[in-house]
């Protein structure tokens, strides 16, 4: 499919896309599985074949019915409304975008979005993402396979600190944190303590504590929120970009700064700059 126009009117739809989920998420208090459908969308990607990745490719019914996407349809209809009222947005950048927003509405640290993913109708064959009945060198295959660390790996687990565990849908049933819809570092806390009555631990959980070049990053979560904000913010924007391509409109939105490819780039790399500007002072005052 052909990649979106990245211009002033596509970050417009952007941002008031941002807005309904921001209202449907505290609505229907589903930040988790808004995050879980951005993790397992993005999560399928290759880096050596450049396959799978953030392209909205779950939507397709030959990819959510793999179990480990089980109860994912929920999630994708969610978003259905929110595209219904933005159809110029594509659903690779939608999904994106309702994991980042869930992570911040939660209280979770501002993760960095640019937009411009393509949409793509090829489904990758499930096995890709990460079972959470193995351990470190399970997550090593999984995590390395896209191109991400180790860090990366302990980072995104403290995600776990919104939601819980469907036997329905994972086979395992419970919290893994006593406040499954506040983002905070929690998840780490939790886990030192060891057996908690009623809060969840996975083998993929406890694998972090064993393997000698995790156990300090949960260590350093665990007594430090501000540098786990900081390296989930990093980590999942670095996840949410795997197999993103630059726009067919010659630009790149990057850290407020636009690449113009040719003279008549210009005019518009320059509103969009300052469109980007704007953008960004808005959503600090939120």
């Amino acid at each position: 499919m052909a990649l979106p126009v990245v211009d002033t009117e596509y970050l417009k739809e952007i941002d008031k896309a941002r807005r309904d989920l921001r209202a449907l998420i505290a609505y229907k208090n589903c930040a988790p599985i808004m995050l879980r459908l951005a993790w397992h969308d993005a999560g399928t990607y290759d880096k050596n074949s450049k396959t799978g990745g953030a392209n909205g490719s779950i939507r397709n019914e030959e990819e959510y019915s793999h179990g480990s996407n089980s109860g994912l349809k929920i999630a994708i209809d969610f978003c259905e409304g929110v595209k219904a009222k933005h159809p110029k947005i594509t659903y690779a950048d939608l999904y994106q975008l309702a994991g980042v927003v869930a992570v911040e509405v939660t209280g979770g640290p501002t993760i960095d979005f640019f937009p411009g993913r393509r949409d793509s109708n090829i489904c990758p064959k499930e096995g890709r993402l990460p079972n959470a009945k193995l351990g470190s060198p399970h997550l090593r295959d999984i995590f390395y396979r896209m191109g991400l660390s180790d860090k990366d790996i302990v980072a995104l687990s403290g995600g776990h600190t919104l939601g819980r565990a469907h036997p329905d849908r994972s086979g395992f049933e419970g919290p893994w944190t006593q406040e499954p819809l506040k983002f905070d570092n929690s998840y780490f806390v939790e886990l030192l303590k060891g057996e908690t009555d009623g809060l969840l631990k996975l083998p993929t959980d406890t694998a972090l504590l064993d393997d000698p070049a995790f156990r300090p990053y949960v260590e350093l979560y665990a007594k430090d929120e501000e540098a786990f904000f900081r390296d989930y913010a990093a980590s999942h924007k670095k996840l949410s970009e795997l197999g993103f391509t630059q726009d067919s409109s010659g630009f790149k939105v990057k850290d407020t700064t636009v690449l113009a490819q040719s003279a008549a780039g210009v005019a518009v790399a320059a509103a969009v700059v300052i469109l980007s500007y704007f953008y960004e002072v808005r959503k600090k005052m939120k």
